[in-house]
């Protein structure tokens, strides 16, 4: 599908990577790994053909089409949330265009059937009157419900719209998808949402993430671009990491053998060359030592920072409650009635859809807006350390430097222990200079951690905090907030963190709240993983759809006996499809529930597997087809004067 060969990028001196070859093939996930600033978005231009390499090529068929995730939705503020979607398959938007241009002088005299003939048979080529579904489907998936479709993209959240440019981009039935982050911005249920839709993508997909468990469920292998080159593994993100690391491993070791024989060589060389005996012998042994080489290793571009928490003193037994808290935005009410006790030793996930309240619940808590009623009441000796999402202190003292912002933390102290504090996360020799404006996302998120670490809160409270960190980070910080010794309340959509921390997770729902005393996996075998399930969710939304449809038109007038017997005829069939549609949506909906049970894969013999995930696919492809039937026969029932 696409050939990479001696691929070479360097900026000046500096090589991102160099002598690349790589086969990626249609059917393949690929997974793009490495430290921020390795070179992973770099390789991704370059496959998308938006940036030359320094050196080498790359090629793919000449009819493939590529679907590439972009940033641009300004230039779609005024446009239909829908038709931005539809745009990602460009050729056939442009077709439907020019026909609905076409239609409008039907009547006209210079009307061109010739042309309209011609667009008409390119879009029924391309499935184009499927388009309008799927497009709608997928923004339904990635949680932008139908009722907003036909606004403008312009009333959507800046995360809303990122949303749509991936409806987009997925929409566009391409051969090759190239996705940098996908997974910002969207929560846990459009996160495995997402997972469905690639692991059930036909084409070679390429996707940069730094979620350990969405790249364990969606990749085949794994590219991973460290020590100026890019490497490919196979298996999924934990598979690489083991490989990776037995694989350095192995190399340090046979580098060490290759020392340990040249050491050897010279010890028998020094102690006889004098020897007129041995001298033949040790001239042979020089020569011996010469010919062996000793490859050096590279340096690995990856950086761990240290991120260590250590609570001041111990807080009260009872460390926060929340009693009959609510907070609406305009008509918009987020909370209503929250009651909550966190008590010491607790690490409460909190989870739910974007929207709902998770970060307006933390917000209140801190004091940074006020809730409409309710009462909140910090417990005894608790000293809370906050980290937002948005690094709004960083932004406020913009123009000072990294190093004197963190000394005004730790006035007292040399700065011997700033620079240490500061290496720590990453900000060595000239970064610490640095202007805060000047600072990445990532670079924000580490040093509000190693403010909250000289500060020593014993209750932390973390809104999305790994939402800028890379792989490396985030791993990081896991190990930091396991060994932390005080109360831990954080929101996160990245569900390895969550099962690696939380011992309480609370979910907030449009149905209410549910407060659950246990891990995570706990949860999910409790709880059972539906309710985090966007494919059972879009099965009801299209159900939902087909009821209120039947209902609007059982509401209309009575048509003609013609047209009655015509419309009937057209119900029957629709009924039966209607019937067919649900029964397929049940089955994917059970096989997903099989394929969520934990232990499944380990328990169920790999042919079965395979058999499942065919089935699975078929279904969602009878489904798509299905529903492109469903709207048509609906259409053609609103012609006929149906009455559902």
């Amino acid at each position: 599908m696409i050939s990479v060969s001696n691929l070479t990028k360097a900026w000046g001196a500096d090589t991102l990577f160099e002598g690349v070859s790589l086969q990626l093939n249609a059917g393949s996930r690929y997974g793009l790994v490495g430290a921020n600033g390795s070179g992973k978005s770099t390789f991704l231009r370059i496959l998308a053909g938006e940036e030359l390499p320094s050196d080498g090529e790359v090629n793919l068929p000449r009819r493939a089409r590529l679907g590439v995730l972009r940033q641009d939705h300004f230039r779609y503020e005024q446009t239909p949330i829908l038709e931005v979607a539809m745009m990602g398959r460009h050729d056939v938007w442009e077709a439907i265009v020019e026909r609905e241009r076409l239609l409008s002088h039907a009547d006209d005299e210079e009307f061109d059937t010739d042309r309209y003939a011609e667009v008409e048979d390119f879009i029924l080529r391309h499935d184009g009157y499927a388009l309008e579904a799927r497009a709608g489907e997928i923004l339904e998936g990635l949680g932008i419900p139908t009722r907003v479709h036909r606004e403008p993209l312009a009333v959507l959240s800046g995360g809303f719209k990122l949303r749509v440019l991936l409806a987009q981009t997925l929409a566009a039935d391409p051969d090759v998808l190239l996705l940098d982050e996908p997974t910002n911005h969207l929560d846990i249920l459009t996160i495995r949402w997402l997972e469905k839709f690639l692991t059930s993508f036909p084409g070679c997909a390429l996707v940069i993430s730094h979620d350990h468990r969405f790249l364990d469920n969606v990749v085949t292998h794994v590219l991973d671009v460290d020590y100026e080159t890019i490497t490919l593994y196979s298996g999924d993100y934990s598979r690489f990491a083991e490989a990776k690391v037995a694989e350095r491993e192995r190399k340090e070791s046979e580098i060490e053998k290759r020392e340990a024989e040249i050491a050897h060589h010279k010890e028998f060389i020094d102690r006889f060359k004098a020897k007129a005996t041995k001298a033949r012998q040790a001239k042979s042994k020089m020569k011996l030592v010469e010919r062996i080489v000793i490859e050096k290793l590279p340096t690995s571009s990856r950086r761990y920072p240290l991120f260590k928490f250590s609570p001041r003193r111990p807080s009260g037994r009872q460390v926060l409650a929340l009693e009959g808290v609510s907070k609406s935005y305009g008509d918009n009410r987020v909370l209503d009635g929250v009651s909550l006790t966190v008590q010491r030793g607790d690490r409460l996930a909190i989870l739910g859809p974007n929207g709902i309240g998770k970060s307006t619940l933390l917000k209140i808590a801190m004091g940074v807006v006020p809730a409409d009623a309710g009462r909140i009441e910090w417990g005894y000796e608790t000293h809370p350390g906050y980290f937002a999402q948005d690094h709004r202190e960083l932004v406020d003292a913009s123009e000072q430097t990294v190093q004197a912002w963190f000394w005004e933390l730790v006035p007292g102290e040399p700065i011997g222990l700033v620079r240490g504090k500061l290496a720590e996360v990453l900000f060595q020799k000239d970064e610490v200079e640095k202007p805060l404006r000047a600072l990445s996302g990532g670079e924000g998120a580490r040093l509000v951690f190693a403010k909250l670490s000289v500060t020593q809160p014993n209750v932390l409270v973390l809104d999305e905090p790994t939402n800028h960190l890379d792989l490396e980070a985030i791993e990081a910080l896991v190990e930091g907030l396991v060994k932390y010794d005080g109360t831990l309340i954080f929101v996160s959509h990245d569900r390895w963190f969550v099962q690696r921390l939380a011992n309480r997770i609370l979910e907030i729902s449009p149905q209410g709240i549910r407060d659950f005393a246990g891990s995570y996996d706990e949860y999910l075998e409790r709880c059972g993983d539906d309710h985090l399930d966007a494919e059972a969710v879009l099965a009801r939304a299209r159900q939902d759809k087909r009821r209120e449809t039947a209902a609007r038109k059982a509401a209309a007038q009575p048509p003609d006996p013609a047209r009655a017997r015509r419309a009937k005829e057209l119900a029957n069939r629709r009924d039966k499809l209607t019937a067919e549609i649900d029964r397929a949506e049940q089955r994917v909906h059970a096989i997903n529930e099989l394929f969520c049970n934990p232990g499944f894969f380990d328990k169920t013999p790999a042919v079965e597997i395979r058999k499942l995930e065919q089935e699975q696919k078929q279904l969602a492809g009878r489904i798509e087809a299905w529903m492109a039937e469903w709207e048509r026969l609906e259409a053609e029932l609103a012609g006929a004067g149906s009455t559902g």
